[in-house]
Formats: C-alpha cells, sequence, structure tokens
C-alpha cells in the first residue's frame, strides 16, 4: 500500500509500505477515507524527528472497516468509523486510578506503532468509534482533535454564562471556540495576530476578535471587560510568548487551561507570572484526549455534537490533498509558502 512516512527532521516520503493483516482476536483494519495534519505531526517533522525511523506518519483519521479479528463482535465489515489513535498501558498507576490520558507509556499512531497517513490501518476493536451516517468521513478524521478540546474543557470548572478567551486561532483553538460555546459561553474572544486565521474564527462562532499583534490582548481583554477579565482562557497557540500572555486574560479566580505545546523554553516575564499569585488563578494542563471507561466521553461528546452540526469542522478546511502531495505539503507548511487551515488527505486513489 501507499503511505507516507517519516524518517527524520524535514525527510517525509511517500512510499509503499507492509499492509497490514489481523495478528490478534480483537484486530480491525479500517481502509483510510480522509486522514488530517495534527499541529503536532508539524512539529515532530519540522523540530523532533520520528520516535522510529521510517514509521508510517499521522493519527487523525476516519474510513470503513475492511476486516476484522475473530473476537470483534461490535464492529462489522463495511462499518463507518473513526480512531482512537492512542495507546495506553492499563498497569501504571494512573492508569489503574482511571487516569488514562496520565499513563506513563501513553503513545499514538504514528509514533511506535503504524499510523493513517497510509491506505489501510490497524487498531484494536477498543480504539474503533463508530460514526453515523449524517457525519462524513471529512468530518470524522477531525473527531481526534475535537476530543482533544473537549478533554480540556472538562477539566474546567465553566458554567453557563461564562466568558472564554481562545490564544491561538489554530485547529484546535477553532474547535475551542465552537466548544466553548457548547459548554455554555456567553462571550468568546478569539485572539491570534493573522486577520485570516481571525476571519475563521469569527465563521466559527467567536463574538469578539482580537488581533494582539500591535498591541497586548491582556490590554484589550480588559476594555472588552470593564477591567474584570474572562472566567477561563485556552492557551491553544502553542508558543512561548502566548504561553506567558495567556496567564493576564483571566479575572481573579479564573482558570487557564494549556492545550497547545510550545515545544521550546517559556520565558515569562514578571507582570505575567504574578498574575498567577496575585489573582489566585487555577493553572490547568491538558494532554491528549482519553479517559475512563476507554475511550472516553471525549468521543462520544464529539460525535454527538458533530452529527447535530453544533460542531462544524467544514470552514476549517483548506485543503484536500491526495497522499502523495504529503512531503511537498509538509515543506509548504513549514516554510509559510500559502496559508493552511486543516490539511485533509485522501490515500485512497480511486
Amino acid at each position: 500500500m501507499k503511505s507516507l512516512k517519516l524518517y527524520g527532521i524535514q525527510d517525509l516520503r511517500f512510499e509503499d509500505a507492509v499492509q497490514p493483516v489481523i495478528e490478534k482476536k480483537d484486530d480491525v483494519i479500517v481502509k483510510v477515507k480522509a486522514v488530517g495534519i495534527c499541529g503536532s505531526d508539524i512539529s515532530r517533522f519540522n523540530k523532533l524527528g520520528p520516535y522510529v525511523e521510517g514509521m508510517i506518519f499521522g493519527h487523525e483519521f476516519a474510513g470503513e472497516v475492511v476486516e476484522v479479528g475473530s473476537g470483534v463482535e461490535v464492529i462489522k465489515v463495511g462499518d463507518r468509523v473513526a480512531g482512537c489513535p492512542t495507546f495506553y498501558c492499563g498497569k501504571c498507576y494512573s492508569c489503574q486510578k482511571g487516569e488514562l490520558a496520565r499513563c506513563e507509556k501513553l503513545t499514538v499512531i504514528g509514533a511506535r506503532h503504524p499510523g493513517a497517513y497510509a491506505e489501510y490501518v490497524k487498531l484494536p476493536a477498543g480504539n474503533i468509534v463508530p460514526i453515523p451516517d449524517n457525519v462524513d468521513y471529512d468530518t470524522a478524521a477531525m473527531i481526534e482533535p475535537s476530543a482533544v478540546v473537549v478533554h480540556g474543557f472538562n477539566r474546567t470548572t465553566m458554567q453557563p454564562g461564562s466568558e472564554v478567551a481562545i490564544m491561538g486561532c489554530g485547529n484546535i483553538g477553532l474547535l475551542a471556540i465552537q466548544w466553548a460555546k457548547v459548554f455554555g459561553a456567553k462571550k468568546v474572544y478569539a485572539i491570534d495576530i493573522d486577520d485570516k486565521k481571525l476571519e475563521m474564527a469569527k465563521e466559527a462562532g467567536a463574538d469578539v476578535l482580537i488581533n494582539s499583534l500591535n498591541n497586548s490582548a491582556h490590554e484589550q481583554i480588559m476594555e472588552h471587560t470593564n477591567g474584570q477579565g474572562v472566567d477561563v482562557a485556552i492557551e491553544s497557540a502553542g508558543s512561548p510568548i502566548t504561553s506567558a500572555q495567556v496567564l493576564a486574560l483571566p479575572k481573579k479566580g479564573g482558570e487557564v487551561v494549556f492545550m497547545g505545546i510550545p515545544y521550546g523554553d517559556v520565558p515569562i516575564e514578571r507582570f505575567y507570572f504574578e498574575k498567577i499569585v496575585r489573582n489566585e488563578l487555577t493553572v490547568l494542563g491538558s494532554w491528549n484526549a482519553i479517559s475512563a471507561p476507554f475511550p472516553g466521553n471525549e468521543w462520544s461528546t464529539s460525535v454527538h455534537y458533530m452529527s447535530t452540526g453544533q460542531i462544524n469542522v467544514k470552514p476549517m478546511i483548506t485543503h484536500r490533498l491526495k497522499l502523495n502531495e504529503g512531503p511537498e505539503t509538509f515543506n509548504k507548511i513549514v516554510k509559510r509558502d500559502d496559508f493552511f487551515g486543516k490539511v485533509l488527505f485522501y490515500p485512497d486513489p480511486k
């Protein structure tokens, strides 16, 4: 089968790969219909390189079941599904407590197991997420990033009527805008330095757009909230700068949720750091998208709200490409040769 394999930093290759086969009773093989580029894929391509040289890359996908192991009963050939790409050990202290996202050996396909930038991918039956007929493959390929956002919001004490600031309007940020409304936010502030991304944030449902390039996000948020700040601030840009600036956005007693990964040291000026203490902030980290019982309500909730249309990912998708365009596309993204929102690949040659 055709695939995209990551060999090193900025070394992604479109190559043949061995098609997966049933080996265990609970194996399920899925023909990949749509697979998306995750922000973490870009960082690993551009800065970190692979966990395993030559591993098939990618983990956000949806497709059709083509084969199941002898012990699989609920999932049938022909089912339309998405896949939770995450593996947990089930044995460590966190797993025994049911805190699966904190597993000491947490990993995903595309890292140490063959990923979904391929014509076919294999997962255990427990990782398979059925999708209803009114959720198409493009939408279903984004259940995983949606579940990431839900996992973060589940960590908060957010109440209906809250005001929420989303710092960074990439794919996670755009999903966070929509999820903030589902969680009951009465007003959502979208913050970025790119006007194109802010326009996408407006389409996603943001009430107030803030370009922080020339005037700080903190100052503008305070102007809009009569000097109070917001109830919940989400850091979804994943940059060292915004990872500090986000601390100045909540009101006293407010919450900050870090969903982005800066992949670099975060220097924090005294002004921002003291907000944690002086404003008695609750600062939350959020990792991955799973909980008990696995894969967690993050997944069932995402499927439900995508089915009702309250989570609409279609405006986020800017590129729909063939799998063989992968290496060129990743290079363009890191060189910023074009504006990219969500990118989907279609491995099926038909």
